[in-house]
């Protein structure tokens, strides 16, 4: 059986990897939901794009529910 995976629009989520920038931060914010799931680096900016399967298959828990995109300076 299967779990239902639990997440909205501009929650802060947890991925299995780290991002490859300087920072090696593992916090990433959805910043579009659809067929397609975008996420955001919080600690460059950086945005990725990776189909919903792939998602599912790297992410690991939702950290917090925002209700805005959050601004990366």
């Amino acid at each position: 059986m299967t779990k239902k995976l639990t997440y909205e629009l501009y929650d802060v989520v947890e991925m299995k990897r780290e991002h490859p920038c300087l920072t090696r931060s593992k916090k990433f914010q959805i910043i579009r939901v659809g067929a397609d799931i975008k996420i955001m680096c919080l600690g460059c900016g950086h945005q990725i794009m990776m189909n919903r399967v792939d998602f599912n298959r790297r992410f690991k828990k939702v950290l917090s529910h925002e209700e805005n995109k959050i601004e990366i300076k």
